[in-house]
């Protein structure tokens, strides 16, 4: 039956896996045989060639048990355990000697005063029973000396005080206790961050989360202050100096803070002597959200209403165009001859509109839909653009992977020869637009449309899928093609988003949900 050691953490001690012990032997293998024997219970075993290494682990790591060679390069074995004696006492000592030197054990007896002696080769059942009693007497002596403060203690408070009310002030101290630990673990268990902060800005306490956000440790928390524009990823909970000014010292305040790409609601809860409760909530996926959403709506009105109208232009739309034609036939001067195809070509574009205006309103059906590869698509939009490529130094660069989607394939081709016939415009005369489709991180088919053209200003970024928005000069852009491709996108349940190109340029890039794998 194989001895096990069941530590116990002792008062005021920090347990680090339970009982910890460190061997010492100058004999690697030797280290690797007490370590393994010792495993087996429920302790930490640290090690060192020497005492030297030894000194210095003990130096930083808490060790209940030293078991020590005889004989070792330097510094002897009795010599290190008496070092060891004498810095630290309460460490249990025992001394590992294959030598039945009588000198030797009388010296160890009488200058380092070891606990026990062990004899090689040992008995494995023997090793753990001596480690468990070196153990124990440590906890003994911990608790000997815990004992004799608490009797002094507790000698002074009799005479101040009687039983009765000693043992109410125990219970309640007790739960005093419970309750702040309580209160801690809750604390440190809420996801936002959280932080207890004085009226000089200085943090008393804060949780887990905030630690975090604010790349500080959680025991290098109190004390705390900001560098002036919070704390670390977190905007400082004063706002506004003017707005703190205006404020009631005791008036629950929440305001929005950008702090980084995140976007922080941040609310204070003050103290009536003063300091207040700071909580950060991260709301940028909620803002994003919601964006999305009044977009949707948006396009959604806008898609209402353009079919209307569009039904009510084309018909007196296809007379003009009609009426125009047929005067150009007759017999006329040039000057009459060019007003009238200025008003076709005024025509011509109105119906482009009109088109788009109806292409926009229209919402196709689900049974219209089918499984397609975008990298087909792409290359058949490629083509359809090729004749806006004659005549330009314009290099295409494809990367098309097979990336197959469950989609309308002729509104899908749509979006790509929209964003190629934008990548065209950026360019200009000379440039390189790349082609790239595949499978996305998230499982879905990507097709991304990139040019090395001046790219989106970030100013204007955020509203180029609205309807009717364009930075095109006058006759070149009706500011629908990317609203129809936006909204494409969102009923095939997928996303369009712009992202800038480090080197100059824009990329935009299509997520379409996959077709459904055949079994």
């Amino acid at each position: 039956m194989e001895a096990q050691i069941h530590p116990i953490a002792g008062p005021g001690e920090v347990a680090h896996g339970g009982a910890s012990i460190l061997v010492v032997d100058d004999d690697e293998h030797v280290r690797r045989a007490l370590k393994r024997v010792l495993k087996r219970a429920s302790c930490v075993v640290h090690e060192a060639p020497d005492a030297e290494h030894a000194l210095a682990l003990l130096a930083v790591e808490p060790v209940h048990v030293v078991v020590s060679d005889y004989r070792m390069p330097g510094m002897s074995g009795v010599e290190f355990l008496r070092v060891v004696k004498e810095r630290w006492p309460r460490v249990q000592r025992v001394l590992l000697t294959g030598q039945a030197d009588t000198a030797a054990i009388e010296e160890a007896v009488n200058h380092s005063e070891i606990f026990r002696f062990i004899w090689k080769p040992w008995d494995d059942g023997h090793l753990l029973l001596t480690v468990q009693s070196a153990i124990d007497q440590y906890w003994l002596l911990v608790e000997n000396v815990r004992l004799s403060d608490l009797l002094t203690e507790r000698n002074a408070e009799l005479e101040l005080s009687n039983r009765a009310l000693e043992a109410k002030v125990e219970q309640r101290s007790q739960a005093l206790t419970r309750a702040a630990h309580e209160w801690r673990a809750c604390f440190d268990a809420i996801e936002d961050p959280l932080a207890i902060i004085k009226g000089d800005g200085e943090v008393v306490r804060g949780n887990a989360a905030f630690a975090r956000e604010a790349g500080a440790a959680l025991h290098g928390v109190p004390g705390l202050r900001s560098d002036g524009g919070g704390f670390g990823k977190l905007p400082c909970p004063r706002g506004g100096h003017e707005e703190d000014e205006a404020a009631s010292p005791l008036e629950r305040r929440a305001f929005e803070a950008q702090a980084g790409d995140r976007t922080w609601l941040v609310r204070t809860f003050p103290f009536p002597e003063g300091g207040v409760v700071a909580v950060w909530k991260d709301v940028t996926e909620e803002r994003e959200v919601t964006w999305r959403l009044l977009q949707a709506e948006k396009m959604a009105a806008v898609g209402q209403l353009a079919g209307g109208v569009a039904h009510e232009i084309n018909n007196p739309l296809g007379g003009i165009l009609a009426f125009a034609q047929l005067m150009a036939q007759d017999d006329r001067s040039a000057q009459d001859q060019e007003s009238l195809r200025l008003i076709q070509d005024a025509a011509l574009r109105a119906k482009r509109i009109v088109e788009s205006l109806l292409r926009f309103s229209r919402r196709p059906r689900q049974d219209e839909r089918g499984e397609v590869d975008l990298a087909k698509l792409a290359e058949d939009a490629l083509f359809l653009t090729q004749p806006q490529m004659k005549g330009r130094q314009v290099e295409v660069v494809r990367h098309l992977a097979p990336a197959r989607a469950f989609a309308n394939g002729n509104q899908i081709q749509q979006i790509a020869v929209n964003l190629l016939v934008n990548a065209l415009q950026a360019v200009g005369q000379k440039g390189k637009v790349t082609v790239t489709t595949g499978v996305g991180p998230s499982g879905r088919a990507r097709l991304t449309v990139a040019d090395d053209g001046p790219g989106v200003p970030l100013q204007i970024a955020g509203r180029i899928f609205e309807p009717f928005f364009t930075t095109k000069p006058e006759g070149q852009g009706t500011g629908l093609g990317l609203s129809i491709c936006y909204r494409i996108a969102e009923e095939h349940g997928g996303s369009i988003h712009y992202e800038p190109v480090p080197e100059g340029g824009a990329s935009f890039v299509v997520e379409i949900p996959p077709a459904p794998s055949k079994s």
